[in-house]
């Protein structure tokens, strides 16, 4: 039975830090176009039904709802999604005031957002002439008394500067912002507008805009204002990523797909990436994947393209297949933990889900040759191997990274040791954290290990843990840092995969580094830290790969 974990506040008290944490390992973020919803705000969904509600489900334009659909019916079962636009417009609700308006804009763009506000004076004195109360309402359909969300604000004043004023109330709702100057008098009370009806209320105008197709721009979005892309940094943590086509007839370009590679890297999780469209045969994948001007061990990539139904067509359409393969993946990790899913069942396609072309057993030995995995449809058959892939071919340097167990393996790993040691940023270094870093994750380490995670006969062959001294230097502690290095044997005992890990004031970081898996065994690991590792990391002087998981550049 695992440790319970204590609070933070304890941990930096004195007590034991709280155990490290086995995170989920499929959550998938998905980026794209939707009908309605929140922009640019990472936002968890656990079912389709879910998305359908907040994000208005399957629309013809967008290739989004299509794949968050595949996700689902195909095993998974948490999602991030994250909504972006091109030129999309929110509705306005204008409120009569005198001679002139109130006006407010939606904060959601598009043509499915239904708004409507009542002003009343309930409650408020007779000389206060510059207040009342706003009522705004977000409707499931136009004209209907179907309320989603709802927002009271009580005593608002149109008197710029004042303590209630409608800039500083608006600036903190969710449904509304101000649209334009404050008029000089109040809003007018709403009259119902039906017979026996006691609230009134106006209804937002008809302006709303769905937007343009989305563009490579779209997606990839600013760093500095959080969209697009870089939404998801800061938000939840996810493990998959997949950005869908931006139309089902154009793919997303190479620039989106090196940005959220380095997204993902500062994540620990892997990107799905989707076929080009004009892989539409054998010899086609195999021509474009050994001349792709893209490879990384934080992508993975599923062949053939999918057919299925599509609900809103009527008839069988073809779909890149990104949703698909998070939802089986996702369904594999239901099966077998993440380290045993080289030999766990493999699964397959549901009905009606099928690939566009049948292959071989040759023909899908030849593909993951260059990197590319092949979708099933029925079970493999007895004795036949299938092994995922990350988007490497058999000539990359890192081999041990081209099978995708193992990068899931070792991007977990990374991924629970960093939220796991954060505390460290509250305490600082110094001899007791280290002792107290080395217990924590040694133990969670050895908790892995009787479960069969790695390789070796003997935790010393298994893993090891090093804070010390020897990472940290007076400067460090000085500075409030603290630096640990962890190693796994996810193949043979002895050979370890090493991973660093930085905490420090603004922000924490952790990337892979490399030993001579050759010169060193389980006895040799302390001699090879002390001479190669620890040369390597103070000529790098700390420098980190990619993005640092804080946000900002490495």
């Amino acid at each position: 039975m695992q440790p319970q974990p204590v609070p933070a506040a304890e941990a930096d008290q004195g007590s034991a830090p709280a155990a490290i944490e086995r995170l989920p390992t499929a959550v998938t973020a998905f980026i794209g176009r939707a009908l309605k919803g929140p922009l640019n705000t990472p936002t968890p969904v656990g079912s389709f039904a879910e998305f359908q509600r907040l994000f208005g489900g399957l629309w013809q334009p967008s290739t989004l709802g299509y794949a968050i659909e595949q996700y689902f019916e195909h095993g998974g079962r948490e999602a991030l999604i994250v909504r972006v636009v091109n030129g999309a417009r929110a509705p306005s609700l204008r409120l009569p005031a005198g001679r002139g308006q109130l006006l407010l804009r939606g904060r959601q763009p598009g043509t499915r957002e239904y708004l409507r506000a009542s002003v009343d004076y309930d409650g408020i004195a007779d000389e206060a002439t510059d207040q009342f109360n706003l009522v705004v309402q977000r409707l499931q359909q136009p004209g209907s008394e179907l309320v989603e969300a709802q927002e009271i604000m009580r005593g608002v004043s149109i008197t710029p500067g004042s303590e209630r004023s409608v800039e500083r109330l608006l600036a903190r709702s969710r449904l509304v912002r101000l649209g334009g100057p404050l008029p000089l008098e109040r809003p007018a009370r709403t009259l119902p507008s039906r017979p026996g009806a006691v609230v009134g209320y106006v209804a937002a105008a008809n302006d709303g805009a769905d937007g343009a197709d989305l563009t490579d721009y779209d997606l990839i979005g600013d760093a500095t204002r959080g969209t697009g892309l870089f939404a998801l940094r800061g938000g939840p943590r996810f493990s998959l990523l997949c950005v869908p086509p931006l139309s089902r007839s154009q793919d997303i370009g190479l620039t989106t797909l090196h940005v959220a590679t380095q997204l993902c890297r500062a994540q620990q999780a892997l990107l799905i990436v989707d076929p080009p469209s004009s892989w539409d045969s054998v010899a086609a994948a195999l021509a474009g994947a050994s001349h792709w001007a893209f490879q990384s061990e934080q992508a993975l990539l599923y062949f053939p393209r999918l057919l299925a139904p599509d609900r809103l067509r009527g008839r069988n359409e073809l779909f890149a297949g990104c949703g698909a393969a998070a939802g089986l993946i996702a369904r594999g990790d239901e099966i077998s933990p993440l380290w045993a899913a080289a030999a766990g069942e493999t699964p397959v396609l549901r009905a009606p889900y099928r690939p566009q072309i049948v292959l071989d057993e040759v023909q899908r030995a030849r593909l993951a040759q260059v990197g590319v995995n092949c979708f099933d449809h029925v079970r493999p058959a007895a004795g036949a191997v299938r092994s995922a892939r990350t988007l490497l071919s058999e000539n990359a340097a890192r081999g041990e990274w081209r099978y995708l167990p193992a990068r899931r393996l070792a991007l977990w790993l990374q991924a629970c040791v960093l939220e796991g040691t954060r505390w460290t940023r509250l305490r600082g270094g110094g001899p007791a954290t280290w002792r107290a870093v080395c217990e924590q994750v040694g133990s969670f380490l050895e908790s892995l290990a009787e479960s069969g995670a790695f390789a070796g006969r003997d935790d010393s062959e298994r893993f090891y843990v090093i804070c010390d001294e020897r990472l940290n230097g007076a400067a460090d502690v000085a500075q409030g840092r603290c630096s640990l290095l962890f190693g796994f044997a996810a193949w043979r005992g002895g050979e370890f995969q090493s991973c660093l890990v930085t905490h420090e004031p603004g922000g924490s970081s952790v990337r892979a580094v490399t030993i001579n898996r050759l010169a060193t065994s389980g006895a040799k690991v302390s001699e090879e830290i002390e001479t190669a590792i620890l040369r390597q990391l103070a000529s790098e002087s700390g420098a980190a790969e990619g993005f640092a998981s804080h946000g900002a550049p490495a």
